[in-house]
């Protein structure tokens, strides 16, 4: 699974996940950084990216427009970054099972 990490997540992220999702890019590191939410999905639908996002508007998205692209919601509220990549570590099962299952949209990290 590619994943494009939104803003409102750390860009050590990617640094920090690469050996589980190969790939995957900030959207800082494509030029999106300050690019509005229709952009950074039509992004990621042309990339075949999944949305990771700690921002309720994709979650509102994935329900009006479907996949792809595919949106992985972490809502955790006030955590760290290592909060984030350990949460993503220790859910790594859950996540390729939604990567494995053509017919979901989107996933909730709590």
């Amino acid at each position: 699974m590619r994943l494009l990490f939104d803003q409102n997540l750390s860009w050590r992220l990617n640094r920090a996940l690469a050996d589980l999702y190969p790939q995957s890019v900030h959207v800082r590191d494509v030029d999106l950084a300050t690019a509005d939410d229709a952009v950074v999905w039509d992004y990621a639908r042309s990339n075949g990216l999944t949305i990771l996002t700690k921002d309720a508007d994709f979650h509102q998205r994935s329900f009006l427009f479907g996949a792809p692209p595919r949106v992985i919601w972490i809502r955790r509220g006030n955590c760290s970054t290592d909060d984030v990549i350990n949460l993503l570590r220790q859910r790594r099962g859950a996540i390729a099972a939604f990567d494995e299952d053509s017919e979901s949209a989107f996933l909730v990290l709590a």
